[in-house]
């Protein structure tokens, strides 16, 4: 058996004031750095043991990277940042999406591309509409695609996780080095989420053939987000059993509160959400607020229908629960919809084939010349409306990322296009592209085609 690859050190770098040691303190769970308004603040390397969720690995915080002469301050400062560079196996190279991409991005963008070590692109305070711009331009930079946090909130941690392994597991590992494939929390991670006594441990505890988790009929029973590895079909799974999600107004007590709390990060953290209803009462208000959630942060998604052991007029019971679904969950058009019992096991088998579909369809990538052809037959059937006496034109069409297919349309008047227009094109791309189920993001552009004078 291979042995396993070496530990990572990750040095963050960046010039000053992009929110380097906010992104250390997160990923070493604790404030360790200093943290302030003013650059310049960290002067030295700073090591940290760290992890985002199942991957473990040393970051290097470091001072921001600055244009100074090597006898000043700031040009030590920076050849400190250069060691840590040299000595890690990656680095983040973290820009400010709200300030934009500055020369001094632009330049030690070009250092480490010249650099030869693997980097990730990190755009950060991408949280809200005020670092649209910022993202987009650092595409620039030439460093690749560029992985959207929040370092301060939190948000895009598991993309960054995600970006990190690709570009590891990219490296072509010698057999020395290689790690093992069967090590556990190398699998797509699934949250099990719902109200509270929906079934989620029994579910799980069927799925793993063992009583792993407490169930009963108390609702409320699992308090924090339980992680249990599995091997399914000669795949690796991690699932996660996670605390019963009740309506805001209802967490009264400190500890429920850290419950759910936990609950949401392991949504944010997972690649599948399993959401599960009881057959017997779906679709609860709740049941569409945490299905809305999953939706919001962007993570794919399968619907349990539990207790369907439960059930008596079946055919009648599905009919009408996919007519809801669709009614309902507009956003998640064509989400799965799967039958299962964890008490007697049934329909287990389909309900992973559906969750392995999902998490294909949420890792889909349509090439640009594809959805520029398919753009103009959409136009000529359904052109965009004239608003105030003017028609928009859309005029470019391209897939920025995928996990979940996000996709720019670049446009003449994008704040002018009606929301009508808006979702036409989504569930268009949705139906067309055989994206079912999964949350798509379409970011409106101004200007035009960003890649016609490449071309001439």
């Amino acid at each position: 058996m291979p042995a396993k690859r070496r530990h990572l050190r990750i040095a963050i770098v960046g010039r000053p004031n992009v929110g380097k040691s906010t992104l250390f303190n997160r990923l070493v769970g604790q404030r360790i750095a200093l943290v302030d308004d003013q650059p310049g603040v960290t002067r030295d390397r700073r090591e940290g043991e760290a992890r985002i969720a199942d991957l473990r690995f040393t970051a290097i915080d470091t001072a921001g990277l600055d244009e100074a002469g090597p006898e000043t301050l700031a040009g030590r400062m920076t050849a400190q940042t250069e060691a840590a560079i040299a000595e890690a196996d990656l680095s983040l190279f973290m820009i400010d999406t709200r300030a934009g991409i500055t020369p001094l991005d632009s330049h030690f963008a070009e250092l480490l591309r010249r650099g030869g070590k693997p980097v990730v692109l990190v755009a950060n305070k991408a949280e809200g509409k005020a670092g649209e711009g910022g993202f987009f331009e650092s595409y620039s930079l030439g460093l690749g695609e560029p992985v959207a946090i929040s370092a301060e909130h939190g948000q895009g941690m598991s993309d960054l996780q995600d970006a990190i392994v690709a570009v590891v597991d990219d490296e072509a590992p010698s057999d020395e080095d290689e790690e093992d494939d069967d090590a556990p929390g190398r699998g797509i991670k699934i949250a099990v989420v719902g109200r509270p006594n929906a079934g989620k441990s029994t579910l799980i505890n069927r799925m793993i053939g063992e009583d792993r988790l407490l169930t009963g009929p108390e609702a409320g029973l699992t308090r924090d987000s339980i992680a249990v590895d599995w091997r399914w079909r000669d795949r690796d799974f991690r699932l996660f059993d996670t605390a019963g999600m009740r309506r805001k107004a209802n967490v009264q007590t400190k500890l429920e509160k850290l419950a759910v709390g936990d609950a949401l990060r392991a949504i944010r953290f997972a690649e599948i959400v399993v959401l599960v209803l009881d057959a017997l009462s779906p679709f609860e208000k709740q049941d569409l607020q945490i299905a809305d959630l999953v939706e919001s942060e962007g993570r794919a998604i399968v619907i349990a229908i539990d207790k369907w052991d439960l059930v008596d007029d079946r055919q009648k019971t599905f009919a009408s629960i996919r007519e809801r679904a669709e009614r309902l969950l507009p956003q998640i058009r064509g989400v799965a919809l799967v039958p299962v019992s964890g008490l007697t096991g049934e329909g287990l088998d389909r309900l992973m084939e559906q969750v392995l579909r999902a998490h294909e369809i949420w890792n889909r990538r349509v090439s640009t010349s594809k959805l520029n052809r398919w753009l103009e037959k959409i136009i000529e059937r359904h052109p965009p409306p004239a608003v105030s006496g003017r028609r928009i034109k859309i005029r470019y069409l391209t897939q920025a990322k995928a996990r979940p297919p996000s996709f720019i349309a670049f446009c003449s008047r994008p704040e002018a296009l009606p929301d009508a227009w808006r979702r036409y094109l989504v569930n268009s791309v949705r139906e067309d592209f055989d994206l079912p189920g999964t949350p798509i993001r379409l970011t409106l552009r101004k200007g035009e085609n960003p890649f016609e004078d490449k071309k001439k």
